[in-house]
């Protein structure tokens, strides 16, 4: 039981980083894109390329798939993103999206392959095994050092700053002088590196697999929503309970009940508390 509590608790800390990438973006933007889980995937499968197929370093590897995800989060503000805000058309961005996100995972699947394939270590002199292997704590270590990161970047930095006075009202921050474009451009620029570097973490536990984006995509909006729309230590408690919850599933009951747990857990998360657990209420003024 221990190791599906340890496996739970790894895979929640994929999930919570997803939902961090999509507090991210969503703070400048309003938008939840589908794409998230693709930067993820983009992470994996080309820190498997760099590393086991090109024979990088390490180090290098994880700048080349860090890079790779920044640039598919930057793409997707311009290409997806920008002009549907321009044009008022606030839903549309679920379809553009889901198009970028589509068009890039069917990319990646003739170019990778649609199998599975394995990520190299990481480190490469590791004797701990088992319960204490790598695949494990590089996850969960890292969401914990992200989330941390995150909130000492809202804090303590002129950006961070600006990311919240553009959450808080756009138009306000533009008329004092904000650029906002040019904030929300480097959001999505920012999530999609922290999107690359936790898929790189997470690789040997998910493996470098072309179609990991969509599931990523789901269960991230999950977590998201069961901890609360823009609160980072509401991704982390939604992503842990939901990875928690998954793994106990399918150790129980199998493998193909995670997706009925997920969704009742969101369901009953949602009719006691609508803003999910740590999320604030959102008056709209009539």
């Amino acid at each position: 039981m221990l190791a599906v509590i340890v496996s739970g608790l790894a895979i929640g800390a994929v999930y919570a980083a997803a939902a961090l990438a999509y507090n991210v973006m969503f703070s400048t933007s309003k938008v939840l894109s589908v794409t998230t889980g693709h930067l993820f995937m983009l992470g994996s499968v080309f820190g498997a390329w760099f590393i086991g197929t090109l024979g990088w370093p390490i180090p290098l590897g994880l700048l080349g798939a860090i890079a790779v995800g920044a640039a598919f989060g930057w793409l997707t503000e311009i290409v997806a993103v920008r002009r549907v805000l321009a044009r008022s058309d606030e839903h549309l961005w679920l379809l553009s999206t889901l198009a970028l996100a589509t068009m890039g995972q069917q990319a990646v699947g003739l170019w990778w392959g649609t199998e599975p394939r394995p990520f190299p270590r990481l480190i490469e002199q590791d004797f701990a095994s088992g319960l204490a292997d790598q695949k494990y704590w590089l996850p969960i270590g890292l969401v914990l050092v992200l989330a941390l990161g995150l909130e000492l970047f809202y804090r303590g930095t002129l950006w961070g700053k600006l990311f919240q006075a553009t959450s808080e009202d756009a138009f306000a921050a533009r008329a004092r002088g904000i650029a906002t474009d040019r904030v929300r451009s480097f959001s999505y620029l920012l999530a999609g590196a922290l999107g690359g570097l936790a898929g790189f973490a997470a690789g040997q536990l998910t493996f470098a697999f072309f179609a990991l984006g969509l599931q990523l995509t789901l269960f991230g909006f999950i977590a998201l929503a069961v901890g609360g729309l823009g609160s980072n230590l509401g991704a982390l408690v939604g992503g842990t309970a939901l990875g928690l919850l998954s793994s106990v599933a399918s150790y129980f009951f199998g493998g193909e009940f995670q997706h009925t747990i997920a969704v009742g857990l969101l369901m009953v998360v949602l009719l006691v508390k609508p803003e999910g657990l740590f999320g604030a209420k959102r008056v709209r003024p009539v």
